[in-house]
């Protein structure tokens, strides 16, 4: 096939995932009502099946998306995508229910510049992601009468990026991952009151609240590894995430059930595409790894992010505390060279992660604590086919709250190719 032929084939595919990035969702979580949404600390697939592991170490069969330094291990052209679904059970100390969501996660590509010495990345991920639904019933005050609120949420924040990777020096290497952050995300509270029989009375009304960012980050990177035996590395890596004030709009309105989204339709608008921005924190990451080459990898990583210093659109805090998150993994590979042994080849992953979320409801912070799987099937000499299972447990049922006992799967894969920046002498 020619190089031509090629680039209208990726051309398709990435028309394809960008359209379906904007209706794509990956988190389903209730806690996503609180503050900006959950962030994204774990990475592409094959990070997930780590427990998140990937700002120490890299390598060349699959995109090095947490840590720009680390993009220098990819001497070959890459194109990675993969799809998420997460199903939740919700409990309280009486009930519980199911809920779930999906879609694409992510699409990237890699390129080598310089093999082995520098390289551009560019692609499209999720930063934040908010997805969630709650039923709050209550009485009115000195009346027979209850009420009922429908609140929901949906959307996220999400970047378009660049990244480059060199290196600068024997065994070290230095990053810089510039995004372009754009999204909404909608928020709606319906409220409807209810006779002492359970039969709505009047009209039910709704507040309605559409936040849009524009705005712009960048992320730095650096990764170092000595030898510390023949055939056994120790590999440190560090990043420093900026975000700053991130620009953006918000409208707002209150109406008649289903018209508060409606610009044109009467009721009470609350800001009309009024320019602000959110402050977000910067996150901190760090950590190290051990590598016996080609057999096995484990590592332990740590991110922090002082999200109890974020800043709403009309200059108030929030109740959120700080996130810190722990990883801790690595990955198996039983026999490269074991042609004839498809299951001796594929990489096995494994990992533990703690999540301190920022979420602080009734004086308690709420923990997310997950145990995951992955790995790596080979699919030719080169390319692979990747997947991630999580299998985790959100907050508790103490004091009135929610916990979520969820299972998250993340199925993709990455193509590669060391045949793209060769010239052919034979088409």
């Amino acid at each position: 096939m020619s190089i031509s032929k090629r680039f209208k084939i990726l051309g398709t595919l990435c028309v394809f995932f960008i359209f379906s990035e904007a209706y794509s969702q990956s988190s389903a979580s209730n806690y996503t009502a609180l503050g900006l949404g959950d962030f994204n600390y774990s990475g592409l697939t094959q990070n997930r099946g780590m427990g998140g592991l990937g700002i120490s170490f890299g390598t060349g069969w699959g995109l090095n998306y947490l840590n720009p330094a680390l993009t220098t291990r990819n001497t070959i052209f890459n194109f990675q995508a993969a799809f998420n679904y997460q199903r939740i059970n919700v409990s309280t100390s009486t009930d519980s229910e199911i809920a779930d969501g999906g879609g694409l996660s992510y699409v990237g590509m890699s390129f080598p510049i310089n093999s082995g010495k520098s390289t551009l990345g560019l692609g499209i991920n999720q930063i934040t992601s908010v997805n969630y639904s709650l039923n709050v019933t209550g009485q009115v005050a000195n009346t027979n009468q209850s009420s009922l609120n429908r609140i929901d949420g949906d959307g996220g924040v999400s970047e378009a990026y660049l990244s480059t990777g060199f290196l600068v020096a024997k065994n070290l290497s230095l990053g810089i991952h510039g995004s372009y952050l754009f999204g909404s995300t909608i928020r709606t509270n319906q409220l409807t009151l209810l006779t002492e029989e359970g039969t709505p009375i009047g009209v039910s009304s709704e507040f309605y609240q559409r936040r849009t960012v524009s705005d712009v980050a960048f992320k730095t990177g650096a990764q170092y590894y000595f030898k510390i035996g023949a055939k056994s590395n120790l590999h440190l890596g560090a990043i420093y995430q900026y975000y700053g004030n991130i620009s953006g709009k918000e409208f707002a309105k209150v109406a008649d059930f289903g018209q508060a989204s409606n610009p044109d339709a009467e009721g009470d608008v609350i800001s009309d595409n009024v320019k602000g921005s959110v402050y977000i924190p910067n996150n901190i990451g760090y950590g190290l790894t051990y590598e016996k080459i080609n057999k096995f990898v484990i590592g332990l990583e740590a991110q922090h992010q002082k999200l109890s210093q974020v800043i709403e659109f009309n200059g108030s805090s929030t109740d959120l505390g700080d996130a810190f998150k722990v990883s801790f993994g690595g990955m198996i590979v039983p026999d490269l060279s074991a042609v004839d042994n498809l299951f001796k080849r594929i990489t096995y992953r494994f990992g533990m992660e703690y999540y301190q979320t920022p979420y602080v409801v009734s004086n308690t912070q709420i923990d997310d604590i997950g145990i995951n799987f992955g790995g790596s099937v080979p699919i030719n000499s080169l390319s692979l086919v990747n997947f991630a299972v999580k299998f985790g447990r959100r907050g508790t049922t103490d004091n009135g709250l929610i916990r979520e006992n969820y299972v998250n799967f993340s199925l993709g894969f990455s193509l590669n190719d060391n045949t793209w920046f060769y010239k052919r002498v034979f088409e």
